[in-house]
């Protein structure tokens, strides 16, 4: 692994400030890592910024090949650093080389697939609408229309997923395939991983050609760096995964400017699972046991960790039992720091003061930044008077409500916005509560049926996102190709010499995508 310098990347440049920001610390056994990583200072992120600005007409111009090589050097040399990001991910961060090769792949992925969407190109969605000149009543005009990108944008990387959401994760591809340049801001708990990708970002910048601002990543404070750039008028977008205070002051802030902007930002949520009666007798016990493998995966420390379990208080105890039994045979594990091994414990500990919850089982508790899996049960009427019943506890713990079929499904009504809805029933059950199940649909981003919520596939038909404030806007993803329209807006261009338009809408079709010919699918030339 290459010596770590701890500045910041300022587009082909490095920070010359010696403010400190922050130093890595083995969660593990709390040894500082270095090095000490400074703060970016004010005009280092002014100059980011401005080449951000700079570089957007020229990137967002460049032939869609171009992205595409950009793209999948990125993923080339994210690759060849593996072992250094494996190595330095599992002392920042405690989580096992297997989880950190695991995300590598994962990321790396992301960037191919969608290297692979704007090679095809049809994701532009391209619409042309031919002129009638002796249309009645009035001639029609030649309109055409589609995607384009809406500018610089701000990256906040993540915490729980040091690579996937983070320096080169799901917002950065997405952002940099749809033509806007971006800014990151590194995440203090693992800066050495951002680090080293971040430096592959630099280097595919070099090798392919790039303009030099098309990439920056920045250290420092939220206020400093963070909120300064998405005030900066250069920034047209925000990506953001992590807390509900954090993302909704980002929010703020864009809303604040003289020109909003739109925050994606991917927040909270307690991902209720709904336990019909028939499948809860047919196979309770085997349902315990993935819950738990779903409940503790990454230490519980997944935005799709299942926090709330729903089922009749008269169904039989043989999941409960299970489930109670394995939590409390259950080792505990390494959180990603400090200051979420603390939450996680106030969290826990608050929602077993409220009257009325029991703690059914908990693992035993070694201290130091380690979670121990526990699991509650409440009764649903006072889940539905205590608000706070509804807190995310960030972490490998569950609660289990339990009612009638009619109270569950009111319960569900008056939930918050979640990311998963699951839910684990016979064909027959899901036919006899459709009522329940478009209400769990009302307030989810994706459903799951006879699985669990952990596990997000990263493909085209992906959804990670869901009502507020599971995120900030309901109406987008942050996983699979969707995420990519976040950084888009549609343009139409009417009258335009063909010469003059984009290639995606000139009557040639020169890139043989497929487009929407007056209402038709079509990939032939006008």
């Amino acid at each position: 692994m290459s010596k770590l310098l701890g500045k910041s990347i300022v587009g082909f440049s490095r920070s010359q400030s010696d403010e400190p920001f922050t130093q890595a610390v083995n969660p593990a056994t709390n040894e500082p890592l270095e090095p000490q990583y400074f703060t970016a200072a004010g005009d280092e992120v002014a100059r980011a910024l401005d080449l951000a600005e700079k570089a957007f007409p020229i990137y967002s111009s460049l032939p869609a090949a171009k992205r595409v090589e950009f793209l999948r050097r990125i993923a080339e040399l994210i690759e060849q650093a593996g072992d250094a990001i494996a190595e330095r991910g599992v002392q920042e961060t405690g989580l096992p080389e297997a989880r950190m090769r695991g995300e590598t792949g994962r990321t790396t992925g992301q960037l191919r697939l969608f290297a692979a969407l704007i090679e095809e190109g049809s994701w532009v969605d391209a619409r042309v609408e031919i002129a009638q000149p002796d249309r009645q009543p009035l001639p029609k005009p030649d309109l055409r229309s589609m995607k384009r990108p809406l500018g610089p944008v701000v990256v906040f990387c993540a915490s729980n997923f040091p690579l996937a959401f983070s320096v080169a994760g799901g917002d950065t591809a997405s952002a940099l395939a749809a033509g806007c340049p971006v800014l990151v801001k590194a995440h203090h708990s693992h800066p050495g991983v951002a680090e080293i990708v971040g430096n592959c970002v630099e280097q595919a910048a070099r090798d392919t050609g790039m303009p030099e601002g098309v990439f920056s990543l920045l250290y420092g404070g939220g206020r400093s760096v963070g909120v300064a750039m998405v005030e900066a008028p250069a920034v047209q977008a925000v990506g953001f995964t992590g807390s509900r205070s954090g993302g909704t002051a980002l929010m703020q802030a864009a809303a604040g400017r003289k020109q909003p902007i739109p925050v994606y930002a991917e927040m909270s949520a307690v991902n209720p699972v709904v336990l019909l009666p028939e499948a809860l007798t047919e196979r309770g016990e085997a349902i315990a046991e993935g819950m738990l493998t779903s409940l503790t995966m990454g230490v519980g420390q997944f935005c799709t960790n299942p926090g709330l379990i729903f089922m009749p208080d008269s169904a039989a105890p043989a999941f409960k039992e299970k489930l109670s039994s394995l939590v409390a045979e259950a080792g505990c594990g390494v959180m990603l720091n400090a200051g979420i091994a603390k939450a996680f414990r106030e969290s826990t500990a608050a929602i077993e003061k409220i009257p009325g919850v029991k703690k059914l089982a908990a693992a035993d508790d070694a201290g130091g930044n380690c979670a121990s899996p526990a699991v509650f049960s409440v009764s649903v009427e006072t889940f539905l008077s205590t608000p706070d019943l509804q807190a995310e506890m960030f972490g490998p713990a569950t609660l289990i409500v339990e009612g009638s079929m009619e109270q569950i499904e009111q319960a569900i009504a008056g939930l918050e916005g979640q990311l998963v809805g699951t839910i684990h029933g016979t064909e027959a059950e899901i036919k006899q509560y459709t009522s329940l199940v478009k209400t769990l649909e009302g307030r989810s981003g994706r459903l799951v049926f006879n699985g669990f919520p952990t596990g997000v596939d990263v493909c085209h038909a992906m959804v990670h996102g869901g009502p507020y404030p599971a995120t900030s806007d309901g109406r987008s993803s942050s996983v699979g190709t969707m995420a990519i329209d976040r950084f888009c807006r549609p343009v139409a261009w009417q009258g335009f010499p063909d010469s003059e338009l984009p290639q995606e809408l000139q009557d040639a079709n020169p890139l043989s995508i497929w487009r929407l010919v007056d209402g038709e699918r079509s990939r032939e030339s006008l």
